[in-house]
């Protein structure tokens, strides 16, 4: 028989980096939280591991503590060749190791007063008018709201959200340990191969001592994605004296959209989703933790709303990600679909109109958002409709 259910204002599903930052934003505002983690931390995660620079404008400076390596540039390659390196006299972007990362944010919540169970998973979720029970394989709990940050195959999105059906990609990564030997593609990079894949990219992001290599699919689906996977570890120079591992496969919760109406159904009564749950993924490049540590900070203050003030919803929570993110995610969309279907043509773009990566990194850095990148980039690109068909339809 189960113990006597405890109760909690918050209780949480997952503690990644979404799970963990709502944690500790709401430990340290006063309320009752327990998390809970199916794995114990620090647990290894292959993962590319890329914190978008604009992160230090909404996390405390203590994470700097596990970045592996800083970076100020992506050398852009299509099939493995016409190479190509656009600099940032800044960071772009800051590499971390997710066993790091994800454990620091777990201690930094518990030491803010969450109540941390690991290996323990939750497994069913009954809805009531004064919040939700939650049945574990250790326990019961009650909690007045639930979070669900438990990723891409979020067990609370399939049995509390059954209606809210979207796409993933298929994604695999390897990792492969390189001990003191130079990284590649060298210090301060990283390598994006827009031609290694249909629909697309293959990448290559340096860590202290190791390499994370990777391909995805962002639209349709790839015939062999380890197929996809072998080719481009074949093809790819700088890896060729290395025993690349097996990769894993995982499904990337990338954003998607009907012209311009954004998925809704983050908030279903006293629960809601944030992060890979929520299917909060860039879809231009696939950035999620960014996405998944702001959404953890929007609904960690929707849910201090409403304990605040009787007349606040949950749903401010789905309305301030609509204005904040979804405007963006739907500019990064239309850009992924012009980067995904002309990839070569792009590719050539990207080398000639070096000046809109520097806008892209300025987004990257929270200098620019999308909406505004988008405006500028069309005023810096000044061919003319006939000129891109005609590179188009040899290049498509």
């Amino acid at each position: 028989m189960l113990p006597e259910a405890k109760t909690y204002d918050v209780l949480i599903v997952g503690l990644g980096p979404a799970g963990a930052t709502a944690a500790y934003e709401l430990s340290r505002a006063g309320m009752s939280v327990l998390g809970l983690e199916k794995q114990m931390h620090p647990r290894y995660k292959v993962c590319g591991g890329g914190l978008s620079v604009r992160i230090d404008q909404i996390l405390d400076s203590d994470f700097k503590a596990v970045v592996e390596h800083p970076v100020y540039g992506i050398q852009f390659t299509y099939g493995g060749q016409e190479p190509f390196f656009i600099e940032s006299p800044r960071p772009i972007a800051y590499m971390v190791m997710r066993d790091r990362f994800d454990h620091l944010l777990v201690e930094k919540a518990r030491r803010a007063g969450t109540e941390v169970h690991e290996d323990e998973r939750a497994v069913g979720f009954i809805q009531s008018p004064e919040g939700v029970e939650v049945t574990t394989d250790r326990g019961r709990y009650r909690t007045k709201v639930l979070i669900g940050a438990d990723g891409a195959n979020s067990i609370v999105a399939q049995r509390l959200f059954p209606m809210r059906r979207l796409h993933r990609m298929p994604t695999l990564e390897s990792e492969i340990g390189i001990g003191q030997a130079p990284v590649y593609p060298g210090e301060g990079k990283v390598l994006i191969d827009l031609g290694a894949t249909a629909s697309g990219y293959a990448w290559i992001f340096p860590k202290k001592e190791r390499l994370s290599i990777g391909v995805a699919e962002f639209r349709g689906r790839a015939a062999s994605p380890k197929g996809v996977f072998e080719r481009f570890v074949r093809d790819e120079k700088g890896l060729a004296s290395l025993e690349v591992p097996q990769p894993y496969g995982h499904p990337l919760p990338l954003y998607s959209c009907r012209g311009d109406i954004a998925p809704v159904g983050l908030v279903m009564h006293r629960a809601l989703l944030v992060g890979d749950a929520g299917h909060l993924v860039d879809p231009l490049f696939g950035e999620g933790i960014y996405y998944a540590v702001r959404s953890a900070q929007i609904a960690a203050a929707s849910v201090l709303g409403i304990f605040h003030d009787q007349r606040r919803s949950l749903l401010d929570y789905e309305r301030a990600v609509t204005r904040e993110i979804y405007s963006e995610f739907r500019i990064a969309s239309r850009v992924a679909r012009i980067v995904y279907t002309f990839p070569r043509l792009c590719h050539r773009l990207m080398h000639r109109y070096q000046e809109v990566i520097n806008l892209y990194y300025d987004v990257l850095q929270g200098r620019e958002t999308y909406q505004t990148f988008f405006h500028k980039a069309k005023g810096v690109v000044k061919a003319s409709f006939r000129e891109l068909l005609r590179e188009t339809l040899p290049l498509r």
